[in-house]
């Protein structure tokens, strides 16, 4: 807890930016940020950022009880009467607040201002507003609402609660982040973008913040310094070792006091970890094997064995009668696993916390990201229940991925199986059941998988399910030991929307080398920006 920047988390989630932020480390182990405050709006995020502020201040390994909770599950203990002392600095540092109201204005006030009278430029800002309005699939729905109006929606402009907290605190960087769907926003034929550019350049007291992009490795040779275009500012998450293909707007902005001292230079990115590619396989094939859930039927393995059975015969029969590209091999590979899964009987438990922590064929640096090795059990891994008639396609389309690589859309699947749903052939959502092939990054995992599960088919047939919690949280790269708070619909949520922490780090580590490589410049004296920060 000794790090010299003071971060401060806004639109906070359930912690994934902060998560990267406060693991970063330097060569000699210093952890050099450290969160002061957490603002969430939403009550079960509040409670995951809660616990995991908790648990930071044990360092590498946490408390014994904690293991032992997520290793037998039951009733969570009550932290505060078993280390007082770290539970209530957790308390004061994760605020329930809905930023942009009164009531937050009052709370955060005096954090606020102890803050900016303390710290100097030892401060750091991250965070990002709700980002619904700015979001393509937002976007369509509310055009389908004859009344909305997007002058009226204050979604569009809660960047400018993070923008008066910026004025205040005058922070050594921050660090925004937001979907990519911002960069096609608009608001009466304004482009929101560019709004939310000028305004964060024009956030400081004496002079403008220097903005800059996260990832312009496709761009050798450019300057820091260039006057950089809104889609430089996307960042492809699987381009650093995420198993997901996740693109956002990532933003980072320096102070102008540092900015002009920070070396002329082309970009390189030697301040970060060389990182693999990594695909589904790598960070699912290790976890335990479920099965689904059966809603509105008998729940139990003999019921779903005897739907998945019949589930499997229906998509034999259908792919042998059919002349579609590829369908004889679709079909061969579901004969081969409907007579392994007759001949073996397939027991499999809905919920699982056994852990394996072996590496596999997973990339070293996220194997020992995601990995605890004090870790005796999983949470949050337990399947969601699915209707008996969805369980034919989402045995079709895991195979569709594993022979072709790829998930099947609309067109690739035979009439015989489609859903009754009027929007099916239009094109709109041509991948309305989309299983994540083993062999490549995942799609992204966003709030809508705890909608149903359709985007998001386990690639494994013989599991005949979607994804699990835990497996969500490991494709947005969450450690295992990281346990998400309040039912499982508010846990999918949290996932959804998280910035994946692995990525956080990077760009934690980004912004650190940017702040040791720069100097501080007042009243004509140049001080190093690690030695102002400390003071």
């Amino acid at each position: 807890m000794s790090g010299k920047y003071t971060v401060i988390d806004l639109f906070a989630g359930p912690g994934g930016l902060g998560e990267g932020f406060s693991e970063h480390r330097t060569l000699d182990g210093h952890r050099p940020f450290n969160i002061a405050l957490s603002v969430e709006n939403n009550k079960a995020a509040w409670r995951t950022l809660r616990l995991r502020a908790f648990l930071r201040r044990f360092g590498d390994e946490f408390p014994p009880r904690y293991y032992k909770f997520l290793a037998d599950g039951g009733t969570e203990p009550d932290w505060g009467k078993l280390h007082p002392a770290e539970w209530q600095a957790a308390c004061s540092e994760v605020q329930l607040q809905t930023l942009g109201t009164p009531e937050a204005a009052a709370a955060l006030q005096p954090v606020l201002a102890k803050l900016a009278g303390e710290r100097r430029l030892g401060t750091v800002v991250i965070g990002g507003p709700p980002c619904q309005a700015y979001s393509l699939v937002g976007r369509a729905r509310n055009r389908g609402v004859p009344t909305y109006d997007p002058a009226k929606d204050k979604r569009h402009f809660l960047y400018s609660e993070y923008i008066l907290i910026l004025k205040k605190l005058q922070p050594a960087a921050f660090v925004m982040e937001n979907v990519k769907g911002m960069l096609s926003a608009s608001v009466k034929g304004q482009a929101i973008f560019e709004q939310i550019l000028n305004d964060l350049r024009k956030c400081g007291s004496n002079g403008n913040y220097v903005l800059l992009p996260f990832d312009t490795r496709s761009k050798p040779g450019t300057d820091l310094h260039a006057n950089w275009k809104p889609q430089d500012f996307i960042v492809r998450s699987e381009r650093f070792g995420v198993p997901q293909s996740r693109h956002r707007v990532i933003i980072i902005g320096l102070h102008h006091d540092l900015a002009a001292n920070l070396p002329t230079r082309s970009w390189s990115p030697e301040c970060l970890e060389r990182t693999e590619l990594a695909s589904v396989e790598n960070v699912l094939r290790s976890l335990p094997h479920l099965r689904s859930g059966l809603s509105r039927s008998t729940d139990n393995s003999d019921a779903w064995r005897v739907v998945v059975d019949r589930a499997m015969t229906q998509v034999c029969k259908v792919m042998s009668n059919s002349n579609e590209p590829g369908a004889d091999k679709v079909h061969k590979r579901a004969c081969e696993l409907l007579t392994y899964f007759r001949l073996v009987g397939h027991e499999l438990p809905r919920k699982s916390r056994h852990y394996r922590n072996e590496r596999g064929n997973c990339p070293q640096a996220l194997h020992d990201w995601l990995v605890d090795p004090h870790l005796k059990g999983l949470a949050n891994h337990e399947s969601r229940s699915h209707m008996p008639r969805d369980l034919a396609r989402y045995f079709f389309a895991s195979v569709h991925a594993e022979i072709h690589g790829r998930s099947p859309n609309a067109s690739a699947f035979p009439a015989e199986l489609a859903p009754n749903h009027r929007n099916w052939s239009t094109g709109k959502f041509a991948d309305r059941f989309r299983a994540q092939p083993w062999s490549s990054p995942s799609s992204t995992v966003t709030s809508h998988i705890a909608k149903d599960g359709h985007y998001y088919i386990h690639p494994d047939p013989l599991q005949c399910r979607s994804l699990t919690v835990r497996e969500a949280a490991r494709l947005q790269t969450f450690p295992d030991n990281y346990m998400f708070a309040g039912n499982r619909t508010e846990q999918y949520v949290q996932v959804g929307n998280a910035v994946p922490p692995f990525l956080a780090r990077q760009v934690a580590a980004f912004v650190h080398s940017l702040l040791s490589e720069s100097a501080f410049t007042s009243n004509g004296q140049t001080k190093p920006i690690e030695a102002v920060a400390a003071e």
